[in-house]
């Protein structure tokens, strides 16, 4: 039998020691000053390593490999779907000290930074030059590239300028045996060969630990405008975006979509209203046009109002006139834990549909989940211009039984493959959604998957237990 300390094979924190300072390792209670952020279990690991480098990456991979520890990488800890989950025996591997910005061309509009550098600190480095890295989400303080790369989040910004995935170049990773993969090309076109990168993003650890990054950058618009709509139904607002991506003045650069019952809950909860608002709509949608001109972009916004009352006379609309104003309505769609002041821990799911399919798929969740269980129902939201939904249910998670919960997933992923959806739009797959996935998905690409795996990490150290079932 192998002695063990601190659950880990004996010497092995020594050996640690010696890849990267003792101050950088926590054991124990030191673990416990940590925040664990979306999920508790974040931190049941035997020790927490912070390396500095890719190197000691590397070397850290190498000693796991050699006495058999898993390992399990993290970020920002902002999943929400257990991707991170640790236990005893287990080692995480944290890129918060992987933060620096190592390379911000202008002229090239791309940026290399390590894995562990926020959003925000990328959003706020490339808009001193005027520059944006074309991705934003509401943890942008928190989430980081690394994260945001092996779980391929999506944002806000997804439906005109594509996902994670769509906006990297390059990037450098430490793969399951601790060799280097490194491609950090910084252009477009690169036609050389397997676009291998592409195996790590999305992957959410489970192939290897992304280390660095070459993103492409976007100009940010001189000014922009916001305007909240309510709609009587799903085709009217899937109308006012087909007229805002038309936009005669300005780029569309956001279509946030709230149904009713959220939408009434948050504004509630925030005290929000405006003159002349309706509260009985169906759907409500957040517009924000991008352009040179503020004044110019908040005629255009008009101007679709007017254009679309003709067609729509029970639109409602509200211009915001102010910084104040504007983040006055954000609040309403970005703050969605308000929720979890009277549903504590509710179960949130993430699902992406052709936008053709959104308000039949709608109707048709809130009739299944009715039927599930008497008085329950949806609370839905999230990123119309791309069809991928968020959803919540008026049920703390302890007044759910395992029962209701197979049947919720019953309802909301039921014949969504079909409909040429997805069960997982942004948020990945994780510890949770692994049964999800082996219910909706090709059998062929799980076989695919699952060689992917055996070939890379023979071990099976690398994040055991997410995406796929071992």
């Amino acid at each position: 039998m192998i002695a063990q300390e601190n659950g880990l094979p004996a010497d092995f924190l020594s050996d640690l020691a010696s890849i990267v300072a003792a101050t950088n390792i926590r054991t124990d209670a030191a673990i416990a000053e940590l925040d664990p952020g979306e999920e508790p279990d974040n931190l049941g690991a035997s020790a927490v390593v912070s390396p500095a480098t890719p190197g000691e990456v590397a070397a850290i991979v190498r000693l796991c490999l050699r006495d058999g520890v898993s390992i399990v990488p993290q970020g920002g800890r902002t999943g929400l779907v257990g991707g991170g989950i640790s236990t005893a025996g287990q080692v995480v591997v944290s890129t918060r000290r992987l933060n620096r910005i190592e390379r911000l061309d202008a002229d090239e509009r791309v940026a290399v930074v390590e894995a562990g550098c926020t959003l925000q600190a990328l959003q706020e480095a490339a808009l001193v030059h005027h520059l944006e890295p074309g991705i934003d989400l509401p943890a942008r303080g928190s989430a980081s590239i690394g994260g945001m790369i092996s779980t391929n989040a999506g944002g806000i910004m997804a439906f005109r300028n594509g996902v994670t995935r769509h906006r990297i170049l390059g990037l450098e990773a430490v793969l399951p045996d601790g060799s280097v993969y490194s491609d950090l090309t910084r252009v477009v076109k690169n036609s050389a060969g397997y676009d291998l990168k592409h195996l790590l993003i999305g992957a959410e650890g489970t192939l290897g630990i992304v280390t660095k990054v070459a993103i492409k950058l976007d100009a940010v618009p001189k000014a922009h405008a916001v305007a909240l709509f309510g709609f009587g139904s799903v085709p009217a607002a899937l109308a006012a975006i087909r007229r805002a991506l038309d936009a005669r003045v300005g780029e569309l650069r956001a279509a946030e979509a709230m149904w009713a019952d959220y939408f009434r809950y948050a504004a509630r909860h925030f005290g929000w209203s405006a003159p002349d608002f309706s509260f009985d709509h169906q759907i409500y949608l957040i517009l924000s046009l991008g352009g040179a001109d503020e004044a110019a972009l908040q005629e255009e916004l008009a101007a679709i109002y007017e254009e679309l009352l003709d067609v729509h006379p029970e639109t409602s609309a509200v211009l915001a006139s102010s910084l104040a104003q504007e983040q006055a309505i954000w609040r309403l769609r970005e703050e969605s834990a308000v929720l979890y002041v009277d549903y504590p821990n509710s179960p949130s799911f993430d699902v992406s549909l052709p936008l053709s399919q959104v308000d039949d798929y709608v109707r048709a969740s809130v009739a299944g989940l009715a039927g599930v269980s008497p008085g329950l129902a949806p609370f839905v939201f999230g990123h119309l211009g791309d069809g991928n939904l968020h959803i919540m249910l008026n049920r703390a998670a302890d007044a759910l039984t395992p029962d209701d919960i197979a049947g919720v997933e019953a309802v909301l992923y039921g014949g969504i493959r079909l409909r040429g959806g997805s069960f997982s739009a942004e948020h990945g797959v994780g510890s949770k959604r692994i049964h999800a996935l082996y219910a909706t998905a090709d059998p062929v690409k799980l076989a695919l998957m699952r060689s992917v795996k055996d070939l890379l990490d023979p071990s099976g150290l690398m994040n055991p237990g997410k995406v796929l079932a071992s």
